[in-house]
């Protein structure tokens, strides 16, 4: 079986109450399978990290940022995932971003995500802690723990 590697980029939103946003979505090929997950997406050629971050918050949210407004990242892993029957290996980073409040909007979504991403909603720490769904990264409240403390 071919493993396709990939570089993504994804981003923290994180409100003035401290939630995170996430989206949620399923793979077309399995119907059944639904997941939480943060906004971003792979790398378009030539892009850097923090230019695909800041594309897919655009294209996912509404919220247009400079990508030099995401800094660093602050959180790095490596995960294995399967989806539209192909496996994937894909090196993400993860940028901060902290806004008062923001209203999503979903226009600029391309057919892809417009397939797979169905909602939107604001989670804490302790309700992605306390959640029996699947959550995206999977240290995500751990991450959102730290990054609210000042950690990252």
């Amino acid at each position: 079986m071919t493993v396709i590697d990939r570089r993504a980029a994804r981003v923290l939103l994180i409100d003035g109450a401290g939630r995170t946003l996430l989206l949620h979505g399923g793979d077309p090929a399995r119907p059944g399978e639904r997941w939480w997950l943060t906004p971003g997406g792979g790398l378009d050629d030539g892009e850097t990290l923090a230019e695909g971050a800041a594309r897919e918050l655009a294209e996912e949210t509404g919220l247009r940022v400079d990508p030099a407004e995401l800094g660093d990242p602050v959180w790095h892993e490596v995960t294995d995932f399967s989806y539209r029957e192909r496996d994937y290996r894909q090196e993400q980073d993860f940028f901060l971003l902290r806004v008062a409040e923001w209203r999503v909007d979903t226009a600029g979504m391309d057919d892809d995500e417009q397939q797979t991403i169905t909602e939107h909603r604001w989670w804490s720490a302790a309700e992605i802690e306390a959640s029996d769904e699947n959550i995206y990264p999977l240290d995500l409240a751990v991450l959102l723990s730290s990054c609210l403390a000042g950690e990252r």
